[in-house]
């Protein structure tokens, strides 16, 4: 009987991991081995857009949309309603200041962000972290700052929450051992603990940035510039938890993950089929050698793969991580 209850557990598992990966994704198809366009013309359609979370439920998506130079940054969503996917809208709780890199917690009751929006009226000159409740019949209540145990003088970015409410971003702190270190914030079931930074390995003298954690904690994915094995302008990389909960050495993702321009904002669907990820990679109509028309120019320089922010996807799973 306890096989039976297991085998069933189990069907019933793979099979709700199918309807969400086949049912509550935007765009067309599904990924294979290789990265490919996350929903070309929706979430990348040539302009600068990057990172991404998916509501537990998958009838909810948050990406970013930004200016040159940083001149603008807001989190747009979609939402999927009878079945469809609506067109990109600003969310509600964006649009007037510099907003970026949103993620859910665990539960989907709150979405964190990043942003330099005035703190009780005094402006900004660096990116906080915020949360915003979410509330019945899709609507949102008032961001709040994350306070001064986790928010500092200098900027905090890519907000990442594990089911235990540890919070792990990144910083640009003093005690960093590189100008951009991952950190974990502990929940302590009232609020939380001032900044630890991960070990060696993870941090070092080169940047570490924009980290996604494993709701239960088992695995990071993270991006870093300027190790002996980066292949361009950053790359991605991870670590396991060993028996003991201490981290392991960090591995390199292989290519295709990784490409000579810059790689990150790594993130792990729900369902831990598919890892999302941002690219500025240019796509391969730009070096095949063929002649192109005024037309074919202008499309290539105004699509997906030109060079700016794109949104990627590829199917996941943890042998990746060995």
């Amino acid at each position: 009987m306890m096989y039976l209850r297991s085998y069933i557990a189990a069907v019933l598992s793979l099979t709700s991991a199918g309807i969400f990966a086949q049912g509550s994704y935007p765009g067309k198809g599904i990924p294979a081995d290789t990265p490919q366009i996350f929903a070309e013309g929706i979430l990348s359609d040539g302009l600068n857009n990057r990172d991404f979370a998916i509501s537990p439920k998958g009838d909810e998506v948050f990406f970013t949309i930004q200016g040159p130079r940083f001149a603008l940054s807001t989190i747009l969503h979609i939402t999927k309603r009878n079945g469809r996917w609506s067109e990109p809208e600003v969310a509600p709780f964006s649009g007037k200041w510099r907003d970026l890199e949103a993620a859910f917690s665990p539960d989907g009751q709150f979405i964190y962000f990043s942003s330099d929006r005035p703190v009780n009226g005094e402006a900004k000159k660096d990116f906080d972290l915020w949360r915003v409740k979410r509330l019945p019949g899709g609507r949102f209540g008032e961001p709040e700052n994350l306070g001064t145990v986790v928010n500092s003088g200098k900027n905090e970015f890519y907000p990442s929450v594990a089911r235990s409410g540890n919070l792990y971003f990144t910083v640009e702190a003093d005690y960093g051992k590189g100008s951009e270190d991952i950190v974990i914030c502990k929940w302590n079931g009232t609020g939380f603990a001032r900044p630890e930074s991960l070990p060696e390995d993870i941090n070092t003298k080169y940047d570490e940035f924009n980290a996604f954690v494993d709701p239960d904690e088992r695995y990071i994915l993270f991006s870093s510039y300027g190790r002996p094995d980066d292949m361009g302008g950053g790359d991605l990389y991870f670590s396991r938890k060993n028996e003991n909960g201490d981290w392991l050495p960090v591995k390199h993702f292989p290519a295709p993950f990784n490409s000579a321009y810059l790689d990150y904002c790594p993130y792990v669907t729900p369902d831990k089929m598919y890892l999302v990820f941002t690219s500025n990679r240019m796509g391969p109509g730009f070096k095949n050698g063929k002649a192109k028309n005024y037309g074919e120019t202008r499309d290539m320089l105004s699509g997906p793969g030109n060079g700016n922010d794109d949104i990627y996807w590829v199917k996941f799973n943890m042998d990746l991580l060995k």
